[in-house]
């Protein structure tokens, strides 16, 4: 279960208060806040502040020409010219703080995003729960033949219930003597900064995680991708939920031309050229490695 009882009667409390304010507020982003959206078997996302909106956006991009543009290009338009060609200042205008649950080996992935502010729960200071990710069976994967980084076919059968009862069963085993060595029954006990170590990395962590929305367009581009690992990707297309009723003009044009277009090197845009004058092109003749010409054809082929 994601959240206890107890967590969510705190929620309730939240999602119950009210308070005046005249700065800008967006009735979607007003829905989402506090509440915890299940993500995993024991994770979630939630919204726990926000600052900015669309407006916010074109007000950054607007204060560089004056009022006059106002009337020339709306809001929706400017925003979309700003993705376009990569303004990504007045995207920084918007900030956005998650309260995130999740496995530690999806946090190092995660972590790597160092364009954010980050708070962790403190294993020294707490003791983590007995919390583990285990896979769904259908997305317990065999390793890929043509991708060191990726999945290959889904386990199934005796093999799958083998594999995922040695993950139930490490999992608990390495906990039971977490809670062993850090036991206060009459024993000394191991400080539990030590103790952590023996946890397996599907243990859950939790964190706050604050970021403004250029870096965190950089973060779903890569990692709401089809390509990304799973177990993140979910967080990603979680969030995405959340952005889309945040800043709706600036997420379609990033889902528009991020998420939907393509980039192409110099080769590829000469050899579109080609193909349009009706020559026809092979990898050989494209002048690109056959990794290049793969990722180019499926651009292309779709």
């Amino acid at each position: 279960m994601p959240i206890t009882p107890e967590q969510q009667a705190e929620i309730d409390a939240q999602r119950g208060q009210s308070h005046h304010t005249i700065r800008a507020t967006v009735p979607g982003m007003e829905a989402h806040l506090y509440e915890a959206k299940p993500v995993l078997d024991h994770g979630f996302i939630r919204v726990i502040d926000y600052m900015g909106d669309d407006n916010a956006i074109t007000q950054a991009a607007r204060v560089s020409y004056g009022k006059g543009t106002k009337s020339v290009q709306n809001d929706e338009g400017l925003i979309r010219y700003l993705m376009r060609h990569w303004h990504s200042t007045p995207f920084e205008m918007c900030e956005i703080k998650l309260h995130v649950k999740l496995p530690v080996f999806v946090a190092r992935q995660w972590i790597r995003h160092r364009t954010a502010n980050v708070n962790e729960y403190s294993a020294r200071y707490s003791i983590l729960d007995r919390e583990f990710y285990i896979p769904a069976p259908d997305h317990l994967a065999a390793q890929s033949v043509v991708n060191n980084q990726g999945r290959g076919a889904a386990l199934e059968g005796e093999e799958a219930a083998r594999v995922l009862d040695i993950l139930k069963t490490d999992s608990n085993r390495a906990y039971d003597h977490y809670e062993q060595m850090i036991s206060e029954d009459g024993q000394q006990g191991l400080a539990r900064e030590l103790a952590r170590m023996n946890l397996p990395a599907n243990v859950y962590t939790q964190w706050y995680w604050k970021v403004d929305l250029h870096n965190l367009f950089h973060f779903l581009r890569l990692r709401a991708d089809a390509h990304a690992q799973y177990e993140i990707r979910v967080y990603a297309d979680a969030i995405c939920e959340v952005v889309k009723d945040w800043v709706p003009f600036a997420y379609s044009a990033f889902e528009d031309y991020r998420m939907g277009g393509a980039q192409l090197s110099g080769k590829g845009v000469e050899c579109m050229r080609r193909m349009l004058a009706g020559e026809n092109v092979t990898q050989e003749s494209s002048g690109m490695s056959k990794g290049e010409w793969r990722e180019f054809m499926a651009v292309i082929e779709g």
